[in-house]
């Protein structure tokens, strides 16, 4: 595989049609089918918030293999993860679930019920963990900021200067929340719990960001990071990755939080066998992940990084090209994995969505809870180059035009290309 394979761009009409759904039991699944708008005929030109690499879905197909098999993938997975952020780490757990499940796991492993958690609300995901957090039973301290900005740091540091009784036992914080396009400075975090020697765990979603952006496990003392597979891992959706510090599993010893499918003791017990699971695990997702990661690591993860930094920064300029607004308010905080556009007050976003969907089999992501319809999303994270970038840029010029924005046809594309053709560099293999 040319270590640069992300950079040639693919043909969308190179997939295998499906067949068509059949009947069964007086057509119930065309009846399924037709309420989920299942297309059979063709996919989306770019599925910009979860586009799955081409080899990662090509191996997905295989069918259950022989247990030796898997277990020499798993120990190449250990291995290779160690690079990926958190070369020190001393636990992974590879979860049958979402995002959402990993968040579950990481508190109910780590914090007992009523338990004080400084939580970041910034955007819809991070609300989202926060209510999970409340329903948990936990004492959640909410520290809440201006849809469009990041943590209240300095609100962090009022609570931290305060708590002279060490009732804070966690600070939960989003990486990259990806309904505002928004990245919080997770070192910053660490230089205040360290400026106050606070013993408070550091648990973090990188769902949107690790494997895409800088994500330091050890130097930022991360207690518990968690990520999902259908993000930058370009993998389906279904697994969840969580990796706890020694510091994370010597509370889970305590933490009196019920949980059973997320019990990291279970996962101890039948890693010491050498089993690994302690119920069937998706053994398909499981390869899925070990080709992702040597995508991953083919193309160099510095380089991924840089990648990414090169897509967000060419979509910001082309945003700005076309006279609209990042929903971002800080340059510092702008997200090079997903860009959330504000539209202007006579527009709703959703429709902008919805005609990308329906014209252009373009798929945008929805502006969600307080900016629906105030915005919509461009992804750029994962297996993604330029030239698809390019594409889907140019798609949403043409939506623009066609709900009644004056763009300039051409105007994003070109000032992202005139960008990228500065920035992109050679592909090492054919210098």
């Amino acid at each position: 595989m040319d270590p640069t394979h992300h950079r040639v761009a693919n043909h969308v009409g190179s997939a295998p049609v499906r067949p068509p759904v059949r009947p069964i039991g007086g057509g119930a699944v065309i009846g399924v089918a037709r309420h989920l708008r299942l297309e059979v005929h063709r996919r989306s030109a770019l599925l910009c918030l979860n586009k799955v690499a081409g080899k990662v879905f090509r191996i997905g197909h295989l069918g259950n293999l022989k247990e030796l098999q898997l277990l020499g993938c798993l120990s190449d997975v250990e291995m290779v993860l160690k690079d990926v952020g958190y070369p020190n780490f001393r636990q992974l757990f590879l979860i049958p679930t979402t995002g959402t499940g990993a968040w579950e796991s990481a508190l109910t492993n780590t914090l007992s019920p009523g338990d004080r958690i400084v939580s970041f609300l910034i955007g819809q995901f991070s609300l989202l963990w926060i209510d999970q957090q409340q329903r948990l039973g936990f004492d959640v301290d909410v520290v809440e900021s201006d849809w469009g900005h990041g943590a209240d740091l300095a609100a962090l540091e009022r609570k931290l200067r305060n708590d002279t009784h060490r009732t804070i036992k966690a600070v939960a914080i989003v990486h990259n929340e990806t309904a505002t396009g928004v990245t919080n400075d997770l070192a910053a975090v660490r230089r205040l719990l360290d400026a106050y020697a606070h013993p408070a765990l550091l648990l973090v979603d990188g769902v949107s960001s690790i494997c895409a952006l800088d994500f330091r496990m050890d130097e930022w003392g991360v207690d518990v990071a968690l990520t999902g597979s259908q993000k930058a891992l370009s993998m389906p959706t279904g697994m969840g990755i969580v990796c706890a510090s020694p510091k994370a599993l010597e509370a889970s010893k305590t933490a009196r939080s019920v949980r059973v499918f997320f019990d990291w003791k279970d996962y101890l017990k039948f890693y010491e066998m050498g089993t690994y699971w302690p119920y069937t695990p998706s053994i398909q997702l499981l390869y899925g992940l070990r080709t992702a990661l040597d995508l991953i690591f083919e193309e160099g993860l510095d380089n991924v990084f840089k990648r990414h930094n090169r897509l967000g920064t060419a979509t910001r300029f082309a945003v700005e090209a076309w006279g609209l607004k990042n929903c971002c308010q800080k340059e510092e905080c702008f997200s090079d994995t997903v860009t959330a556009v504000v539209v202007p007050p006579y527009i709703d976003s959703a429709e902008i969505v919805k005609h990308a969907w329906k014209r252009y089999n373009l798929s945008l992501g929805l502006g969600l809870n307080k900016v629906a319809g105030k915005v919509f999303r461009i992804g750029h994270l994962g297996n993604l180059n330029e030239l698809q970038l390019l594409g889907c840029l140019s798609g949403v010029e043409m939506v623009l035009k066609d709900v009644g924005y004056p763009v300039k046809l051409g105007s994003g594309v070109a000032a992202a290309a005139a960008y990228l053709s500065n920035y992109t560099p050679l592909i090492p293999s054919r210098i």
